[in-house]
């Protein structure tokens, strides 16, 4: 048998030229959970992800980035997939900050964009994590990490964040309590706490950039959107 692949000569159940499998399996509900396991590496500790980035942050994404890159959930996934598990709680619990927008500016392109940021914020973060990762690297001139490093650094540690969030979320859903101001306080604490440690925790310099940098990747990321949506706004009234 040749390989539907390659074309190669195959005797065994796998083709030993590009590893295409002789036999796919059938796709049913175990193909389904095998999948969704293999995104979220389930099997290799997404609780472990968890707990690796809110106790020792600096050090498992330092670890990550030039040792062992198997034990952690790929950081652009577990971005999106917390992002998600934010937005789902929030929309659950009817918590939405664009449910407060007056009914006169509901056709506003800066509404627009602001209610696509709250409802996708997986891929906002990603933007923000582009805009604070430039800041780092333009701040933090002598580090040894490259630009794409500090943005995978960004990726868990935003991630973690929005765990925090999530779990603020949650409890003020549950309870009624307004705790948006704590968690987003204690959430926005944590990343420069954990940017602060990847840099190096030993120094408090460390942390004094990581919050300048972090401060001015949240204003311009802000700033650009008002300004995109202002710009849309000014164009379709000409």
């Amino acid at each position: 048998m040749n390989c539907r692949n390659c074309n190669q000569n195959i005797s065994e159940k796998y083709c030993g030229n590009c590893g295409v499998p002789v036999d796919l399996t059938r796709v049913d509900s175990h193909y389904i959970v095998h999948e969704i396991q293999h995104i979220l590496h389930f099997e290799k500790g997404i609780l472990y992800t968890v707990k690796e980035l809110l106790l020792r942050p600096g050090q498992s994404i330092r670890t990550f980035l030039t040792e062992d890159r198997s034990r952690l959930v790929k950081p652009i996934i577990f971005l999106i997939i917390t992002s998600l598990i934010y937005t789902t709680i929030a929309h659950f619990f009817h918590l939405e900050r664009t449910n407060t927008i007056p009914e006169k500016a509901a056709h506003s392109a800066m509404v627009a964009i602001m209610a696509w940021i709250e409802s996708h914020y997986g891929y906002s973060n990603i933007i923000m994590g582009v805009i604070v990762g430039g800041w780092l690297k333009l701040i933090c001139k002598k580090s040894s990490y490259n630009f794409f490093e500090i943005l995978i650094m960004l990726c868990f540690v935003m991630g973690a964040g929005m765990l925090l969030l999530a779990i603020f979320t949650l409890v003020q859903g549950i309870s009624g309590i307004n705790l948006q101001l704590v968690g987003g306080t204690l959430t926005f604490i944590y990343c420069l706490w954990a940017i602060g440690q990847f840099l190096d925790g030993k120094k408090g310099l460390s942390y004094l950039l990581a919050f300048i940098a972090y401060l001015l990747g949240i204003i311009s990321f802000t700033v650009l959107a008002v300004l995109t949506g202002l710009s849309i706004d000014i164009l379709n009234t000409i």
